[in-house]
């Protein structure tokens, strides 16, 4: 596109005239790429009146640029769209797998050193001799799952 496009504004929700001002596109346009493209999804309110959030907005500027800039079809768009939150999908869950492989297991000694004495005899020890090979999404899911562990054991007594 030649003609530079407006910052978009730090707001919640956008009309769908803003957003045709925002990203040069006319609004039967707007409406019409939201038949064609299931990314684009604006609340609709009272009167069936659109309302288009900031991430859809930066989806429409995308979109138009595939269409108008890099003269892809539509269904090319909408192909090129699903491959790239593809690699974005698969890039995060790499991303979060290395965290994990970083972090490494851990023992259920480690969040709570007092129960180090009678570890054999606890749930933590039972769940992690059953599953040894389990991993958590962070340290935190893993502390959190200690404490549930804990109160799981008061309540036994």
């Amino acid at each position: 596109m030649e003609k530079s496009l407006p910052p978009i504004p730090a707001k919640r929700y956008f009309t769908i005239g803003e957003v045709g001002e925002l990203c040069d596109v006319k609004p039967h346009v707007l409406r019409y790429w939201e038949q064609e493209f299931t990314q684009l999804r604006p609340v609709k309110r009272r009167g069936n009146r659109r309302y288009y959030q900031h991430h859809e907005v930066l989806m429409i500027r995308r979109i138009s640029d595939l269409l108008y800039s890099q003269g892809f079809t539509i269904s090319g768009a909408r192909n090129q769209l699903q491959e790239s939150a593809q690699a974005q999908r698969d890039l995060r869950k790499n991303t979060a797998l290395n965290e994990v492989d970083a972090v490494g297991p851990r023992s259920d000694n480690d969040a709570n050193p007092d129960m180090a004495s009678d570890a054999a005899d606890s749930p933590a020890h039972l769940i992690s001799s059953s599953f040894p090979n389990a991993k958590f999404a962070s340290p935190m899911q893993d502390a959190l799952r200690n404490e549930l562990l804990e109160i799981r054991e008061l309540l036994a007594d």
